[in-house]
């Protein structure tokens, strides 16, 4: 990637005298594919289609503690050793997505400037998240899956046994559950059971149920600290990850940490604040090169997402000719050729290939080409950065989600400029009007350049 250190947002107004104006550009650096590579992420057993074993019990609609449970499959069983709450998605039609925040214990001595800053910035994000993703919601109060690697030291094996599968064992070492750095508390965890005996139904609770979050779609820890990567990588304000996934492989649960010492720099922003917790909120959403392999084809006409209407993508990413790496699923074609204004019929979203080992993913976007996207790997000014309807696109071709695009902001670099846009071959041989000028010669800056009418 040719990676300017400058922007240039066209502003169409009602105008008749071309304007151009410097600004200073502060860059905002993501670091999510090196964090996210050293998550361990929790996944639930898939849920396999038309099984009755998630069919709810009666009260499972009511949200209360212990009320609902289900007769899981015998491997779902033996992952957490107990039964769980239903999660059965609703059949009805997808809804707005619910995302309960909370901020940890690690982070309640914040000052009030703070807590008022962050608390501001993680609103105005999420409200943006809800207001563009849907979700089938799944019944009763969200719970988070523990690690049966961690809490069981031994597995019954034998198939002929009755518990065959189930923990037979407990670690007396095991403590807790994390996400990233973050302790997850006891009440938003499934509980889990031993079992001594290999066909005895006698059992031990080694950690009974929590009451859940009601209301849940995804849970967000926040985590403020001014971090070991927070004091290395001084251009990162917040980076992310996703722990723990449904049985339709959604992200469920993730952390944002939110570099503290931002929080009281006399350069903050709120705009750039909200605009970095979407980009990483995106990340832990689904928007993740650790992702992309488990993304899933839905039925376009399906009226809410059940496993028999959706089948695993085949290949997501693919190089092109000029090993570009793209992402070329049809939600994320179609609207990059709207973009561009081109019927290339494989025109796939760019990657990001800067600092990137030749066919492996990035999670963002290739800034020649998007830039000013949400999702590039650097955020610049507040004012060229727009959550587009390519990303949303990329967010639908997930599986998981559909997306209002009637909320999307419309990009503006590269619009209309082809389906080569972007492309070093193209900035080789002419001059464009976004980032090249003369024979190849790029033309980097310290500066945003904006460019408007104004009335004369």
């Amino acid at each position: 990637m040719l990676l300017l250190p400058s922007q240039r947002l066209w502003v169409a107004t009602l105008a008749l005298t071309l304007a151009v104006v410097e600004i200073p550009v502060v860059l905002q650096k993501c670091i999510f594919d090196e964090v996210q590579a050293q998550t361990r992420v929790i996944r639930a057993a898939p849920v396999q289609p038309g099984d009755p074993s998630v069919k709810p019990e009666a009260g499972a609609q009511t949200g209360q503690s212990g009320k609902s449970r289900d007769r899981r499959s015998t491997l779902q069983r033996a992952l957490s050793g107990r039964p769980r709450r239903s999660l059965r998605e609703t059949p009805s039609s997808p809804q707005p997505i619910r995302i309960h925040s909370w901020r940890t214990q690690e982070s309640s001595n914040l000052l009030q400037a703070e807590r008022e800053r962050l608390q501001a910035a993680v609103q105005e994000a999420l409200t943006v998240a809800s207001s563009v993703l849907s979700v089938n919601r799944a019944l009763g109060p969200l719970l988070l899956s523990r690690d049966v690697n961690k809490y069981c030291k031994f597995v019954w094996r034998n198939s002929s046994t009755a518990n065959y599968n189930r923990c037979g064992r407990a670690n007396h070492n095991y403590q807790s559950e994390t996400c990233l750095d973050v302790t997850i508390p006891d009440d938003h965890l499934a509980g889990c059971l031993i079992y001594p005996e290999a066909d005895s139904p006698r059992s031990i609770e080694l950690r009974p149920d929590g009451a859940g979050l009601p209301r849940t779609d995804f849970l967000l820890y926040l985590h403020v600290k001014t971090t070991h990567k927070c004091k290395v990588e001084p251009s990162v304000l917040a980076y992310a990850t996703h722990c723990q996934t449904d049985g339709r492989g959604r992200p469920v649960a993730g952390v944002v940490v939110v570099c503290r010492d931002r929080l009281t720099a006399a350069a903050y922003s709120h705009q750039t604040a909200v605009q970095t917790v979407i980009h990483e909120l995106f990340h832990a959403l689904g928007f993740s090169r650790h992702l992309f392999h488990t993304w899933r084809a839905c039925s376009s006409n399906a009226t809410h997402f059940k496993a028999a209407q959706c089948s695993p993508r085949c290949k997501v990413t693919q190089s092109d000719a000029t090993g570009q790496t793209r992402i070329y699923t049809p939600s994320v074609i179609w609207a990059l050729q709207r973009h561009l204004v081109s019927s290339e019929p494989e025109l796939g979203g760019p990657l990001e290939n800067q600092d990137v080992p030749s066919g492996r993913a990035s999670s963002h976007w290739e800034s020649r080409t998007l830039q000013g996207s949400i999702m590039t790997a650097t955020l610049g000014d507040p004012a060229t950065v727009r959550v587009d309807a390519i990303t949303l696109a990329a967010l639908q071709d997930t599986g998981w989600y559909t997306v209002n695009l009637t909320r999307s902001q419309s990009l503006v670099w590269g619009q209309g400029e082809g389906s080569l846009f972007g492309s070093l071959s193209t900035c080789l041989n002419k001059s464009s009007a976004f980032f090249c000028t003369g024979r190849g010669s790029a033309k980097p800056t310290n500066t945003l350049r904006v460019v408007g009418f104004t009335e004369s």
